[in-house]
């Protein structure tokens, strides 16, 4: 049965356009459920999943509502992590590109606050950013929120654990209360229920895709012993040889040294958590996504608002301190459909948690004997390469410019292109390892945008067994 066609309600014509252009037709249950509400102006809480959707429903709306002609910021979505920022901060860009002049800004932590305030200062009508980063420029009174329109509470439920709940409450004490307020949250703890009580007015609980039984996942469990958790987790590798695995550990310091040993053993992966500082954070999730990194070792708050397209294997080396957070980590590798596995390593004394994660889900857990390690060990070399280059938004670049660069090149087809991300001053593309040479000398040589730009090919690091 197909949902409601996006044509069907008042959205304003730009956007349709848009959304047909892009393939988006019909809406998604949390779509359907919530759109209607948003684009009425009620304040509303959706409790839904990582991949429903959700992000251009709130989108949609304050699009919706914009009045270009006035430069002053209407829309404000505040986001637990500049990750998550920046993909919601490309969603509506994307979103928003056929509607003339608007001008959409992040604000986080990372960026040279001076360029910030500098866009700020030039007249904004979105804003995306982190609690900490926003608050700071209230602070400094660079950001007026007099007449903002849309508040969205992004991922709520990881922006109070992660300890955001005063800078939220200062923010919300800088606008209007005739604003709406949108708040959206993978998970639904009792917190968020006082959150809404004090940020919202009537507001409308919307729950869509949050069947956990109708995620088409394998999910295997083996018991493990602390001298061998690694060649357990190698042995897996070998076994399933996934393309991109998601690896969760519930400490920084684990994580970082699970990557190192699995760079020892042979395998393309890195690891992002709070220790690392926001360009190598950045750069890792953007070598993840575009398929130039087989694996990523993460905490889940790092992990946060990570949207892999097709990620084969979700794996808990550590796992997950409550049912509802190991569901929204196993639910990473089935997306839109898509079938995926997901292994979990446990202690003997760990088995009742994991008897209450399978009733949680009410779906069987598959306890198995540990696979045996094949030694097979080049299957997850990654299929792209990624290429960086110093030019992005601020120079005016687009994907098209790049691929249009590297097409235009007789050895080159659009099929050995991958994912392009274009960011404020650095931009990134993947190609098919085998043209990486002739893509970088293309990139190098050859003018973009009437100038030569400066371009390198980004190393990912392996030693051998």
């Amino acid at each position: 049965m197909n949902n409601l066609p996006f044509s069907s309600l008042p959205i304003r014509c730009e956007i349709l356009q848009n959304l047909a252009i892009l393939g988006f037709d019909h809406m998604t249950p949390i779509q359907e459920s919530s759109l209607p509400e948003i684009l009425t102006n009620k304040d509303l809480i959706c409790h839904a999943k990582t991949g429903s959707g959700k992000t251009a429903s709130f989108a949609i709306g304050l699009l919706s509502k914009l009045d270009i002609k006035n430069k002053a910021v209407q829309a404000l979505v505040l986001c637990p992590t500049r990750e998550l920022s920046e993909q919601v901060s490309t969603e509506i860009r994307k979103l928003a590109r056929l509607i003339p002049n608007v001008k959409i800004t992040t604000l986080c932590g990372g960026s040279a606050i001076k360029a910030q305030e500098s866009s700020l200062k030039n007249g904004v009508h979105c804003v995306i950013g982190t609690p900490g980063r926003v608050s700071d420029h209230i602070r400094r009174n660079n950001l007026n929120l007099a007449s903002l329109e849309t508040l969205v509470l992004d991922e709520a439920d990881r922006m109070l654990e992660m300890g955001f709940l005063e800078d939220m409450s200062e923010i919300v004490k800088h606008t209007p209360r005739t604003r709406q307020t949108l708040l959206f949250s993978a998970t639904y703890p009792a917190n968020i229920q006082n959150l809404s009580n004090n940020f919202q007015k009537n507001a409308l609980l919307v729950k869509a895709d949050t069947d956990h039984k109708s995620l088409n996942i394998e999910h295997f469990c083996y018991e493990k012993n602390s001298l061998e958790d690694l060649s357990l987790l190698l042995s897996i590798l070998s076994r399933y040889r996934p393309e991109s695995t998601l690896i969760f550990c519930n400490t920084k310091q684990k994580c970082q040294e699970l990557a190192h040993e699995l760079v020892r053993a042979g395998f393309y992966a890195q690891s992002i958590h709070g220790d690392l500082d926001q360009r190598e954070r950045d750069e890792a999730l953007i070598l993840f996504s575009n398929k130039s990194l087989s694996i990523l070792v993460a905490t889940d708050v790092a992990a946060r608002g990570l949207d892999i397209k097709d990620l084969q294997a979700v794996i808990n080396y550590d796992l997950a301190h409550d049912a509802e957070i190991h569901t929204h980590r196993i639910g990473r590798t089935a997306r839109a459909g898509h079938s995926g596995l997901a292994f979990s390593l446990y202690n003997s004394h760990e088995k009742k948690r994991l008897s209450e994660f399978e009733a949680y889900r009410d779906k069987d857990i598959n306890y198995a004997e540990p696979p045996i390690n094949s030694g097979f060990k080049t299957n997850l070399v990654p299929t792209m390469a990624t290429l960086r280059i110093s030019c992005g938004r601020k120079n005016k670049l687009r994907a098209g410019d790049i691929l249009g660069a590297l097409t235009a090149h007789q050895d080159f087809l659009a099929s050995d292109v991958g994912k392009i991300d274009i960011g404020e001053t650095h931009s990134f593309v993947a190609v098919t390892k085998a043209k990486i040479d002739v893509a970088l000398k293309v990139l190098s040589e050859d003018k973009i945008k009437g100038r030569f730009l400066k371009v390198i090919a980004m190393k990912i690091y392996v030693e051998d067994f």
